[in-house]
């Protein structure tokens, strides 16, 4: 955690997922640091509870004024997403680094959730809500002489490790639930909903969209560092941040294994730490170099030691395949553009 202490400074920063949580923490330190913010909010008092208690927070409120901005949008609905991203293209904002943070997690519920356009809800809100935002405003993210994306996934993706062994594994199988083709929300068109494996499958999805990321500005000529990160377990001590939406649907269960994970095996990650984590993947110069990367925060053995590494992804997450049906299928439910046109000094080729 020391190497959090030297973060780039004046670097514009676009950030989903800064209202609660890691995202919360990490917004405070990058502010902190002279960055200049622009994060997402889903409704205008979303918007004013969070610039009052960042003003709390850093009692430079003042100077903060030209250093935080932000932009109303709702990550379940695709037209709210488009409205905000025209706002920021007609305003011609420029920024060095994209932070898709944003992460909806309902475990315990027995029936799905669904956007505005009709898809399940974490799938939604986890993936293709940043898949959208990417092609919307990456033409503001190419006039950076140093661009990088992070995004946050998570352990479970891999049905190998401690969290992604607990329940239904992660797996997209031919991605039948995205075309159409059969009669459930999942996304291998053959499981009954779960909650947890819809979430599972969302940050599966996460690290198979980078991957295919790298892949087509590699194509553009664009390259860029597309970094994949693991918080590890975070629960926090308040009724608010990741977990808030699980509680409604078992709070009792939630509550004792909080208890157990947090407090007597101690094998969770605080969000103040994994707020530093993502402040440092984002902005050090370490994490500079082009092509993707995944980090995560994983624990080196019982307690509170933990390590912070580049990881192996599952096998799922290197087919190269299923990367590339899945980003063509999310274009085609966003009804955007698949390609990421070739560029040369602004000009199609």
């Amino acid at each position: 955690m020391k190497s959090e202490e030297v973060l780039s400074v004046n670097k514009k920063i676009f950030m989903t997922g800064a209202t609660s949580g890691i995202g919360f923490q990490a917004l405070l330190r990058l502010l902190k640091a002279g960055n200049i913010l622009t994060i997402l909010c889903r409704d205008r008092k979303t918007e004013e509870r969070i610039l009052n208690k960042v003003f709390k927070e850093i009692k430079t409120s003042q100077s903060l004024k030209n250093k935080i901005y932000t932009c109303v949008a709702d990550l379940g609905d695709l037209k709210s997403i488009e409205e905000c991203a025209n706002k920021l293209l007609s305003n011609n904002i420029d920024f060095d680094i994209f932070i898709f943070n944003a992460g909806l997690q309902y475990t315990g519920s027995p029936n799905p959730l669904f956007s505005s356009q009709g898809f399940e809800l974490t799938f939604a809100v986890n993936h293709l809500s940043h898949q959208y935002l990417l092609h919307k405003l990456l033409p503001l993210l190419d006039k950076s002489v140093a661009p990088r994306i992070v995004v946050t996934s998570s352990e479970v993706h891999n049905p190998n490790t401690p969290g992604g062994r607990i329940g239904l594994p992660a797996g997209l199988g031919q991605l039948e639930g995205l075309s159409g083709r059969c009669n459930t929300v999942m996304l291998d068109g053959i499981s009954k909903f779960s909650a947890d494996k819809a979430y599972k499958d969302s940050k599966l999805c996460n690290i198979l969209f980078c991957r295919e990321l790298v892949r087509r500005l590699k194509l553009r000529n664009t390259p860029m560092p597309v970094i994949a990160w693991a918080p590890g377990l975070v629960i926090p001590r308040t009724n608010k941040g990741f977990f808030r939406y699980s509680r409604q649907n078992n709070e009792f269960s939630q509550r004792l294994f909080a208890l157990i994970a947090r407090d007597l095996l101690h094998v969770t990650e605080t969000p103040n730490n994994a707020g530093k984590l993502l402040s440092m993947v984002a902005t050090k110069e370490l994490y500079q170099n082009n092509g993707f990367k995944y980090y995560s925060n994983r624990l080196a053995g019982f307690g509170t030691t933990k390590t912070f590494s580049e990881t192996c992804i599952s096998d799922e997450a290197l087919n190269n395949e299923l990367s590339s049906r899945l980003w063509e299928l999310s274009s085609e439910l966003a009804n955007i553009n698949p390609e990421l046109t070739p560029l040369v000094d602004g000009i199609n080729i």
